[in-house]
């Protein structure tokens, strides 16, 4: 480590003890092409502020499977407030009566509309409602309307992302790096999981 910075970019650099790293992919789309028809066997039902901890259970569903936790830190009041937030999009993916999948649209930043959260529980990974749920996704994003439609995905998710991004039309345009406090020592998530990453205490 230098002063400069965390990471040596002509070689490796150690994650320091209590941080977790991962690379991140981003990707855009600026036309659709075409848009769409939503799925109609995936019912998307909106959540709210009154929905916080409905919200928070699928995404934990979700998850645990991808390291996913950041919004498993949030308080029960922030994550309320942000589900109400009228530029926040946040539905269950509903099918057959089971709450299947997670959409997460941002649209408060203008002429742009971002994916924050897309997944499916493990039961429905593989049966096709991925892309269900993307048809949902860029109908949605499209009709706003918008000028960009992206999201990020990164190493600590399925492995198969970026290319179900790509199909789906999106394009890579950006890398980056990712370090976060490692959510097995703040309590998000439990310190057993992922063993195939290191715990080093802080």
């Amino acid at each position: 480590m230098t002063a400069r910075g965390l990471f040596d970019l002509d070689g490796t650099t150690d994650v320091p003890p209590g941080k977790i790293a991962s690379v991140v992919t981003y990707l855009e789309m600026r036309r659709p092409s075409p848009v769409p028809v939503p799925d109609d066997q995936i019912q998307l039902v909106r959540l709210r502020g009154a929905d916080a901890d409905r919200y928070r259970a699928i995404y934990r569903r979700i998850g645990e499977a991808w390291f996913w936790f950041s919004r498993l830190g949030i308080a029960p009041d922030a994550l309320a407030a942000l589900l109400d937030d009228p530029g926040i999009h946040a539905f269950a993916a509903h099918v057959d009566g089971v709450d299947a999948g997670l959409l997460e649209i941002d649209f408060r930043i203008a002429g742009e509309a971002e994916i924050v959260y897309f997944g499916l529980t493990e039961a429905f990974v593989g049966r096709g409602y991925g892309r269900g749920l993307m048809n949902h996704a860029q109908a949605m994003a499209w009709s706003a309307p918008v000028e960009r439609f992206w999201l990020h995905t990164c190493t600590l998710d399925h492995p198969g992302a970026v290319g179900f991004y790509r199909r789906s039309g999106f394009v890579p345009y950006k890398l980056g790096i990712e370090i976060a406090d490692d959510p097995r020592l703040t309590g998000a998530l439990p310190r057993h999981a992922f063993p195939e990453i290191p715990l080093r205490e802080a």
